[in-house]
């Protein structure tokens, strides 16, 4: 019998993904090679498109291994197509996320697939499902901060550095507050299946509010500053340099003005 999820177009990578992967790859190359005009419009083009490419496969990781553990749905819903509009609603999921890192410089996770939790069975399977989105983080991060910690840097365009130091920062604050063990977010959806019935119960009504919660934490100036010296920590042992997130997040505002001091 043929389910929803074998069908071929389920599975299709969806053509608005090859397009954002796309401007992606072009604004890349502008912010590399200095053809923009304005280096500050291809960083924020570039990092913008990049952050909403890790977004979609940050779901596509949750909806993938959701199939593979069970719940063939996932397909039907157009989980994996890797289109970002599939991922709940597109303010949510790709808008707000967007305006978080304009306003702060923080990869906050948006976007969530619904999974039908009754179709797996195994309290690792559960977990590994809720992991697997903020692990694709970590993944992201990796392939960014590359260069800085195996030295390839000789002839990296400083503007090119800048925005690939941003946008580790997103990938590295997306992994940490998505691992956190608030309702809502990807960390408690590890930790749930191990909690009693009750504890659950009373959690559950949260959940919506979880994400807000954390958002709210990070306008408390103590916070933020423990938050950030963290990040700061983590950036630093993959050999990243605080002046090479700060003139990324600089030049991704470009509306601003650039900062003499980043020399770009």
């Amino acid at each position: 019998m043929t389910t929803a999820a074998t069908r071929p177009s389920d599975r299709r990578v969806s053509p608005v993904f090859l397009g954002i992967l796309a401007v992606s790859a072009v604004t890349g190359w502008a912010t590399w090679t200095g053809f923009a005009a304005e280096p500050g419009l291809a960083v924020f083009l570039f990092v913008t498109s990049a952050w909403i490419v890790s977004l979609c496969l940050h779901e596509y990781a949750h909806a993938r291994t959701a199939l593979h553990g069970g719940d063939i749905s996932v397909g039907a819903k157009g989980y994996l197509t890797l289109n970002p509009m599939k991922y709940t609603h597109a303010l949510l999921s790709i808008v707000l996320p967007v305006l978080f890192v304009i306003m702060g410089g923080i990869g906050l996770p948006g976007g969530a697939v619904f999974i039908e939790r009754g179709r797996i069975r195994g309290r690792w399977r559960h977990s590994l499902i809720s992991a697997a989105g903020p692990l694709t983080n970590v993944l992201f991060a990796v392939i960014c901060t590359a260069p800085f910690w195996l030295g390839a840097l000789d002839g990296v365009p400083p503007a090119f550095r800048f925005a690939l130091a941003f946008l580790a920062l997103l990938q590295v604050t997306a992994a940490i507050l998505n691992f956190l063990p608030v309702p809502g977010l990807d960390g408690y959806g590890v930790i749930e299946p191990w909690l009693s019935h009750a504890v659950r119960r009373q959690v559950e009504p949260f959940a919506p509010f979880g994400l807000l919660f954390v958002f709210a934490l990070l306008w408390v100036p103590s916070v933020n500053g423990v938050f950030f010296d963290m990040i700061d920590s983590v950036l630093g042992f993959l050999c990243i340099e605080e002046t090479d997130t700060y003139c990324g997040f600089n030049l991704f505002r470009f509306w601003q003005g650039a900062d003499e001091f980043c020399g770009v």
